[in-house]
């Protein structure tokens, strides 16, 4: 056979090989759209007014809410952030474990915030870029109070779109709960372990 035969069978057959790595590769995610986080918070806020509508007991309420944190929010990326420089020198184990008590503190905390607005409900408006996230703007309206503005930040650097950030009536989330969250491990000597085993309870 030819060896420019040879060659190009060669050529072709590197092709495909090529080719069949390249498709089993995992494709880049579309990037996030005002849409698709507006999108998002549509689904939370509708889980949220079911949940504070649905008239069970606190203790049933706060048990959706730790599901919803878990489904729409980035638990992980608020968990580290909240921890700060002392998910640093955390090893993996603490890691994990701490983001598994700082999800049921924060589902509860949130939770018995979210439950004040039993009869009430949220309303989406609008979604808007800012930085490398969009913002979307809902308005709580509570029976007998004045409406505010509830502003969830949304990113999908974790590879899904999920919220990472709360602001309600001006207090935002992050900044708050890093705050505390730093008197809460200095109360502790700078304790992980401990602190770990009091979110259970907080």
């Amino acid at each position: 056979m030819p060896s420019d035969m040879i060659l190009n069978r060669r050529v072709f057959a590197t092709g495909l090989v090529a080719a069949a790595a390249l498709a089993s590769l995992p494709r880049p995610a579309q990037a996030l759209t005002a849409d698709a986080a507006k999108a998002l918070v549509d689904r939370t806020v509708a889980t949220v007014n079911s949940i504070i509508n649905s008239g069970k007991s606190e203790a049933a309420m706060l048990k959706e809410f730790e599901k919803l944190f878990v489904t729409y929010a980035d638990v992980p990326t608020i968990a580290r952030s909240v921890l700060g420089t002392a998910a640093r020198s955390a090893s993996k184990g603490q890691l994990a474990a701490y983001t598994k008590a700082f999800q049921g503190y924060i589902s509860r905390k949130y939770g018995r915030r979210f439950r004040e607005f039993e009869g009430g409900k949220i309303d989406v408006a609008e979604a808007r870029a800012v930085k490398s996230y969009f913002e979307v703007i809902s308005t709580a309206r509570l029976k007998g109070e004045a409406p505010f503005e509830v502003r969830w930040h949304v990113s999908d650097k974790s590879g899904r779109d999920l919220f990472f950030n709360i602001i309600i009536e001006g207090v935002n989330m992050l900044a708050s709960e890093r705050t505390e969250m730093g008197a809460l491990l200095d109360q502790r000597g700078g304790d992980l372990d401990r602190l770990i085993a009091d979110l259970k309870t907080l």
